[in-house]
């Protein structure tokens, strides 16, 4: 992959990521339940839909602001937007057995792999 492709994901990703920082640092939410977090999920997910559907629109060319918006910034912002996008995918070509088990496997399966490194390293 050209050097030029790194570039466009990493400026993306550093804005991302201080883009989540600055709105976790915003909403002071009552303690319990991620407010932050979800909002930026929803948000994420919301912004990787347009801009997917902007560029299924497009006749190629903006290979450079794919990577600069959907990988590196709102992968930095989020991961949750690429999982909504491809469970999406997964839903619009009708592969509900697929869909079901990435929605399990990610959901569940990133709580445990969490509450394994979690305890892991908590016992140590």
């Amino acid at each position: 992959m050209p050097l030029h492709c790194f570039i466009w994901v990493a400026c993306g990703g550093a804005l991302g990521a201080v883009a989540r920082f600055g709105i976790s640092g915003l909403v002071k939410a009552p303690v319990g339940f991620p407010w932050a977090t979800l909002g930026v999920n929803l948000l994420g997910s919301f912004l990787m839909g347009l801009l997917v559907g902007w560029l299924s629109k497009q006749n190629g060319g903006h290979e450079g602001l794919r990577l600069f918006i959907g990988v590196g910034l709102l992968g930095g912002f989020t991961t949750f937007s690429a999982f909504s996008m491809e469970l999406f995918q997964m839903l619009e070509k009708r592969e509900l057995l697929a869909m079901s088990g990435y929605l399990g496997g990610s959901l569940v399966g990133g709580v445990l792999v969490f509450g394994a490194g979690y305890l892991l390293l908590k016992g140590l």
